[in-house]
């Protein structure tokens, strides 16, 4: 049995674990807090749970709306509501609002709400089974060529030359995931380089575990394709994120989360190479993670600036070694950061041109820009990140992060 539990309130979660653990012990009961997480997206369907659970208190009253809502949506999985009371009223208000069954939160009679849920996970794996055989069930796991199972595709988000990204839920994850499949990249002599480099890459990324780093759920291949499947950022990137004013101790506990995650990312012998506001993810409660570690190429830019040079990223973001095709190291990410806290506070890239060439000389001959004079007091720690020669930065992202979060706890002090 694996159930969703919505509803705010830890000690009301552990009465109904309670409940639902007499029959059947090894239950999995995901919480949902919405509160602190807000709607439930309205392209989610639950498909991977056997019911929802859903208590009228939760958030703080408004547990009616909710249920109006997700019981209208077609397809979602059975909704077992906990009503103010059980008068008979009140019982026909939640059965017409989509509730399958409805209880007393205060008084739950527990063997018919066991019963209930039993006949509840029936019901929803009678109804997936006919939708899994039916056209549209059919065509919500294709991905392009490819034909996943156990996800359901809801949109295209963006296309590329090597892979393809999708919104879909994933039954197995219980949660809206961003879906990315390569092309049909076999070629008769084996597998193309590109393809390869797609799974091991990931691979590397998939074994970080950081709060600040993206989540990988799954790596696959199915026939002639890998898939992906990624944590979804309903909030947008930080770029969303930088369209309203940020504040000084904002951007420096963005810039902290990143250099935190940075240390973990290059502990692992990983550099991003391309790390810019629209790699910077903004989850809903307001924490980051980084994406794309240098992998999806396509959405970067990349040409050819010597002989032996080649650079990969984007010029606003790039440090000067990068941009003129040197050797890289970490010391190259944290110029990224650098970049990105600036414009952060002033609203407005450090350097800018009308060309991808005249930015990176600028990176490279211009000085470092100054903060507006409200934010002068974080222009020493953008000067040691954005430090021309990788020697005068600081050393690494932990140093970084150090700096950073020893700038906050200066906010603090009087």
């Amino acid at each position: 049995m694996r159930l969703l539990l919505v509803d705010h309130d830890p000690r009301y979660r552990a009465l109904i674990r309670h409940h639902v653990t007499c029959r059947w012990p090894d239950a999995d009961v995901v919480t949902y807090n919405p509160v602190r997480r807000g709607p439930v997206a309205p392209e989610f369907l639950a498909q991977g749970f056997d019911a929802v659970l859903l208590d009228c208190d939760s958030p703080r009253g408004a547990g009616f709306g909710w249920l109006e809502d997700l019981g209208s949506r077609p397809g979602f999985a059975p909704v077992i509501f906990f009503a103010p009371d059980d008068e008979l009223a009140t019982r026909e208000r939640a059965i017409e609002a989509g509730a399958f069954d409805t209880f007393d939160r205060a008084s739950i009679d527990n063997s018919r709400f066991l019963d209930a849920l039993e006949r509840a996970s029936n019901a929803h794996l009678e109804a997936l089974s006919a939708w899994r055989g039916s056209d549209e069930g059919y065509d919500a796991r294709q991905f392009g060529a490819a034909r996943l199972t156990g996800y359901r595709r809801i949109r295209e988000l963006a296309r590329g030359s090597v892979s393809d990204l999708y919104l879909a839920e994933s039954e197995a994850v219980g949660e809206l995931v961003v879906l990315k499949v390569t092309h049909a990249l076999r070629k008769a002599n084996g597998v193309d380089q590109s393809f390869d480099r797609f799974l091991q890459e990931y691979e590397i990324v998939r074994r970080l575990r950081h709060p600040n780093v993206v989540r990988i759920h799954d790596l696959g291949v199915m026939d002639d394709f890998a898939f992906i499947v990624m944590e979804y950022f309903a909030g947008g990137d930080l770029r969303r994120r930088m369209r309203s004013p940020v504040t000084l101790r904002e951007a420096l506990e963005f810039a902290l989360e990143i250099a935190r995650a940075l240390t973990a990312v290059h502990d692992a012998g990983v550099r991003h190479r391309d790390l810019k506001p629209g790699n910077v993810m903004v989850r809903d409660d307001g924490s980051i993670a980084l994406i794309d570690f240098g992998l999806a190429k396509h959405e970067a830019l990349a040409f050819e600036i010597t002989d032996t040079g080649m650079i990969f990223g984007t010029p606003h973001y790039m440090s000067p070694e990068q941009g003129h095709g040197q050797p890289t190291d970490e010391r190259s990410d944290l110029y990224s950061l650098g970049v990105m806290l600036y414009e952060m506070l002033a609203r407005s890239k450090p350097y800018d041109a009308d060309n991808p060439m005249a930015i990176i000389y600028l990176h490279a001959k211009a000085p470092v820009p100054r903060l507006p004079a409200e934010f002068a007091r974080a222009q020493p720690i953008v000067d040691r990140l954005m430090a021309k020669e990788p020697a005068a930065r600081l050393a690494n992202a932990q140093e970084a992060a150090a700096i950073l979060e020893m700038a906050i706890e200066e906010l603090e002090s009087p």
